[in-house]
Parts: structure tokens; sequence; C-alpha cells
């Protein structure tokens, strides 16, 4: 399971011309789910991703959670995370997870990140054209591959 997890001051997904869901301050979470993942997987990463100390204090320092600043959270589906790239120049999503497995993934990591911080999680629509914006708060972007915990 991969995550590339943006501090925002602000977000959207619009579908078909129409805000599906939108937030203020808080994380905007791309998810890419594949084959190999496990429950054990989402636990890990909810639980790294709702302690991840990466917002500001009353110092200026990043010190508080998600958690702690009460911000919002939109996770959006994102298959191209697994992109493999070795050889030529299309990408191969031969690692993604078919719909069948990611979807019950996807609503389970959801609804994990939910009990973790306490909060309702905003989405986008998995498998839709989507179209994202955000504002980047920083910019801060991190990464994390549950398959490389570094």
């Amino acid at each position: 399971m991969r995550a590339v997890i943006q501090r925002v001051n602000k977000a959207s997904v619009t579908i078909d011309n129409s805000i599906k869901s939108k937030i203020n301050s808080g994380l905007l979470i791309l998810l890419g789910i594949e084959e190999e993942d496990t429950y054990d997987d989402i636990e890990w990463l909810c639980k790294k991703i709702s302690q991840l100390r990466i917002f500001d204090d009353e110092k200026g320092i990043m010190n508080l959670s998600v958690k702690n600043t009460d911000g919002d959270v939109l996770v959006i589906s994102q298959f191209t995370l697994h992109a493999k790239i070795k050889k030529g120049n299309r990408p191969s999503y031969i690692k993604a997870a078919k719909p069948e497995i990611a979807i019950p993934f996807y609503n389970k990591f959801i609804s994990t990140l939910s009990n973790h911080i306490e909060k309702e999680i905003q989405t986008g629509e998995f498998g839709a054209y989507m179209q994202i914006s955000m504002i980047n708060n920083g910019p801060v972007t991190i990464f994390i591959d549950t398959k490389n915990k570094e």
C-alpha cells in the first residue's frame, strides 16, 4: 500500500463538473492499493498517518498531528502510485489491485483512518475520473510505502 500525504490549506475533488468533496486545513491522501496488501498494512498506515506530526505548534515547529489540530482529511484512490516504468516509457500497473480487491481495502482504509482520527473522512469516488484541486501548505508532501517502512 502506498500513500502520498500532502498537508493542505484546502483541497477538493470534482467529478463530472460537480464538487464531490472538499476540505479545509488538513491532509490530502492519495492511496494506491496493490494485490499483496493486507489488513495489517491498512492498520499500520492509518496509525502512522493519524500520528504523523507535520502540523505547526504554537512555536512554528512541526509537532502536531492531524488529530491534534482537528484537521480534515480527503482520501483519493490512486492506482497509478504502483506504476512500473522499468521497461519502455508506458507505465505498467500490473501490481495495482483489481477493483474486487481494491474497493474493500479502500473502504476499510477510510473507516480505519476515521476511527484513528475520530473524524469523518472525505473521499473521491473509486474508479471515477476525478479532478483534484489543492493548496499545499509548506509545501509538505510525504510518501509512505507499507512494504518499505523507513
